[in-house]
């Protein structure tokens, strides 16, 4: 059970929510705050001030000042109005990583919500909810408004929510939980809706992915290396220690620690430097080390942040409004993420072409090429990934364009820069298996009892699950298997 309070959520302990579908409780502080800014709110009405949001209408409609007996209308009708997300609905990681960082966010005590409202997420989170969001539609400003819409409309028993394999209204749900539909007071529906989740959502996962990613190409590049018989001496850390960045430091001393007591690497004479891909191992996937870190740290801010409009301060009792709903730092953050993956293929692609080419294996991989092709052509969807990562990888939080009349002119693309990020590591997945199917038959024309202890454990795992390639057979099939195990990345385990 991991206790939500609005302000230590980690990165870590979000994986184990999200992912390991852990429970969480809300900590007693944090409902007491919740309920000392809704005191705040109540008494804003009941003396009808204005307030943006709240007894007014939003965006451009911010002029309208909106009847005290229609301020839950007002809510509602923002919930339904707002929900037009299209495409394809998020993952479940995504879509429960949405809902927890919407839950956490309320709990900072800030967005005037009644304790209900957070009892009610806490709910679904512990059964297993997943709310089936839309994922394009947002522009990044004024929160994620369209794809939190359809999650807020659970809460009234609109939308659709998968609970197991079965899909349910909000209506349906909300029976099956043993919970009436809420109606929603004033500010609760802004508050729902109004916030960065999403966009986080999606560039958490794509973080988590690409974490797991960087740690099987550290493992993948050892054992490419021992195929090519490359030098070790780039991994010295005296080199290291002269350019001390904290990320090629750390790559430089996991390689050596991989390639311990190798016989293989090193046994080249005809050249005392390899390639780029070779030599360049911390230099590169190092890089991508330190832009990981930098985006965990921004994410774990705002995981704990209040980033609805407007928010309320019960200390003085003022309602403040302005732009924390505002995605240009996870724009900025996302589109690092998904450039910093793409290398990641990028260099795997090229340690790929090595392996093919290499001048003491077998052009492709396979004996009697030419009436066999052997992994000649797997490098070309490799290839063909690559390129659809470096069109992803072109920023999208450089545009903006306008919404809400002009009201809302500067939009920071923030959710189509994370969407990016994790479709770029979905396909650097792909580029990492079919380099562990091209390492592993290339370590095949080579003596095993020569290879590190570390990686021939390495080796003999993935050569249990792949078998060599003899002759031409349908690589699909080895491709598919390969994907499996990068995703799954417990290969590494023990070893």
């Amino acid at each position: 059970m991991i206790e939500l309070d609005g302000h230590s959520l980690t990165a870590e302990s979000a994986k184990r929510i999200v992912f390991e579908r852990e429970s969480v409780s809300l900590a007693p502080q944090a409902l007491q705050r919740v309920r000392e800014a809704r005191a705040v709110v109540d008494k804003l009405v009941a003396k009808n001030q204005r307030a943006y949001g709240i007894t007014t209408g939003f965006g451009k409609l911010s002029t309208q000042t909106i009847p005290r007996e229609k301020l839950s209308l007002l809510q509602e009708n923002l919930l339904k109005s707002h929900a037009v997300g299209v495409g394809e609905p998020l993952s479940e990681a995504a879509a429960r990583a949405a809902l927890l960082f919407r839950l956490n966010s309320l709990l900072q005590g800030r967005s005037g919500v009644r304790v209900e409202i957070v009892e009610y997420l806490k709910e679904f989170l512990n059964r297993g909810v997943v709310p089936i969001i839309p994922a394009k539609g947002s522009v990044g400003s004024s929160g994620d408004l369209a794809p939190l819409a359809h999650l807020a409309l659970l809460l009234i028993g609109e939308g659709q929510a998968k609970l197991g394999t079965t899909t349910l209204s909000g209506r349906e749900l909300l029976r099956e939980l043993g919970l009436e539909p809420l109606q929603l007071a004033p500010k609760e529906g802004l508050a729902l809706i109004n916030g960065t989740q999403v966009t986080l959502a999606l560039g958490f996962v794509a973080l988590v992915h690409a974490q797991k990613l960087l740690a099987q190409a550290q493992a993948i590049s050892a054992l490419a290396l021992e195929a090519l018989r490359g030098h070790t001496q780039a991994f010295d850390e005296r080199l290291h220690q002269a350019r001390p960045h904290p990320g090629q430091i750390r790559v430089a001393h996991a390689m050596r620690a991989w390639l311990a007591g190798s016989r293989l690497a090193n046994s080249r004479t005809d050249d005392v430097q390899d390639n780029y891909t070779l030599r360049c191992i911390p230099q590169v996937l190092g890089a991508s080390f330190d832009i990981f870190d930098f985006v965990q740290e921004k994410f774990e801010i705002e995981m704990n942040s209040a980033t609805d409009n407007p928010l309320v301060f019960a200390e003085s009792g003022e309602v403040l409004a302005g732009g924390n709903f505002h995605g240009q730092i996870l724009a900025f953050c996302c589109e690092l993420l998904g450039q910093a993956v793409a290398e990641i293929g990028n260099f795997a692609e090229r340690q790929i072409a090595l392996l093919l080419e290499a001048p003491d294996l077998p052009k492709f991989l396979i004996a009697e090429g030419g009436l066999n092709s052997g992994l000649m052509v797997p490098q070309y969807t490799a290839a063909a990934l690559v390129a659809e990562n470096k069109v992803l990888a072109h920023p999208a939080s450089v545009d903006s364009i306008p919404t809400s009349g002009g009201k809302e002119d500067h939009n920071s693309m923030a959710t189509t820069s994370a969407y990016k990020a994790l479709q770029i590591t979905k396909n650097v997945e792909v580029i990492l298996a079919i380099e562990l199917l091209t390492v592993r038959q290339a370590l095949s024309f080579r003596d095993a009892s020569q290879m590190a202890p570390r990686t021939r454990a390495l080796y003999e795992r993935i050569s249990q699950q792949i078998p060599p390639l003899a002759h031409d057979r349908l690589l699909q099939y080895d491709i598919h298997r390969a994907i499996q195990i990068v995703q799954e990345g417990s290969w590494l385990n023990g070893v």
